[in-house]
């Protein structure tokens, strides 16, 4: 759920040619945001994880921010051992498993999807009530997971063998051990799931993409800004979802689309990259969080990295040390 670009030179100027180019208003409030003055800081703290591990990162938090889930890696007979680390209110449980390679996502009952590999393929797994486990797939080149929600509907997609093309998945709550292709663009895949079911993708080709979304009663439409060549959508929440469109200049425009209107608003190009949103709409990325049309650095400054951040503004990352230790920003 990451998205690399290059950092504006000028970031005043990029902020006002990108507020003009999608039609948002600059407030006055964002170049005393862009300053550092009158804005909280976010307290930086550590979190525990295995002290025989050479590196670990909090990869995801619930949006109660009551849930944490990371990865770890430590050293076993000179082999590489994957970790997967949950913190369920600050207290860590450590969890070895083969599968559970990367973790995606955390729901607000603690269940925790990601990917990993079987045999050279690609597939997603799932971590509850103490076990991890693989999840059914499709045949495919590889499948992997990209979100769940509360409800515990998990969302994701495949590779076709054939194609090579990719195709959107579902894992629906109510029917348990199943898989389903989704009712969506047919060469897209899924990028994120709400609380109300609502799921947003990418469809089309990697060098020409289109954003779309899906309503829970079925309904599809595009995710774009006036006058763009293409976009790409990176995650949602609540009725906020974000990424990126190219409007036929040198950068792509970071952007964060309101689900419920359509309308969309450009974000600090100072952001290098963008990894989440909460539901009211603060995005983080890099080391960096959103305020209002700006963005301050996260304490920790170029050592840090955000990865995700709940509701009530906990963001969870990493931080850069002698070596890699997971961290957590409160009071954001």
């Amino acid at each position: 759920m990451t998205n690399v670009s290059r950092r504006g030179i000028l970031a005043s100027v990029a902020a006002g040619l990108m507020a003009a180019s999608l039609g948002v208003a600059a407030t006055p409030g964002a170049a005393t945001a862009a300053s550092g003055q009158s804005i909280r800081l976010c307290a930086l703290r550590p979190l525990a994880y295995p002290a025989d591990s050479y590196r670990a990162s909090a990869d995801a938090i619930d949006p109660t921010g009551r849930y944490i889930a990371g990865s770890g890696l430590r050293t076993t007979g000179g082999v590489n051992q994957p970790l997967l680390l949950v913190w369920d209110g600050g207290r860590l449980t450590t969890i070895e498993s083969s599968i559970a390679d990367t973790v995606v996502d955390v729901n607000s009952s603690g269940v925790v999807v990601g990917n990993g590999w079987e045999n050279s393929i690609g597939r997603p797994w799932r971590y509850h009530a103490g076990r991890v486990e693989f999840l059914p797939v499709v045949p495919s080149y590889g499948i992997w997971v990209t979100g769940i929600n509360g409800a515990g509907d998990i969302v994701g997609y495949g590779t076709s063998a054939t194609t090579n093309e990719s195709f959107p998945l579902r894992w629906p709550a109510a029917r348990p051990g199943t898989v389903e292709v989704l009712d969506a663009p047919t060469t897209g895949q899924t990028d994120g799931i709400t609380e109300d079911g609502t799921i947003v993708g990418t469809a089309g080709s990697f060098t020409e993409p289109t954003g779309w979304l899906r309503a829970p009663a079925g309904e599809v439409r595009e995710l774009t800004v006036p006058g763009a060549q293409s976009a790409r959508v990176l995650g949602a929440s609540g009725r906020y979802a974000f990424g990126w469109v190219n409007l036929g200049g040198p950068n792509t425009v970071k952007v964060r689309w309101d689900l419920t209107s359509g309308a969309s608003a450009g974000l600090d190009p100072r952001f290098e990259w963008l990894t989440d949103v909460n539901r009211h709409g603060v995005v983080v990325g890099g080391n960096r969080i959103s305020r209002g049309a700006s963005s301050v650095v996260l304490t920790g400054g170029v050592s840090v990295g955000a990865n995700a951040i709940s509701d009530n503004g906990i963001v969870v990352g990493f931080h850069r040390g002698t070596r890699v230790s997971p961290v957590r920003w409160t009071g954001c």
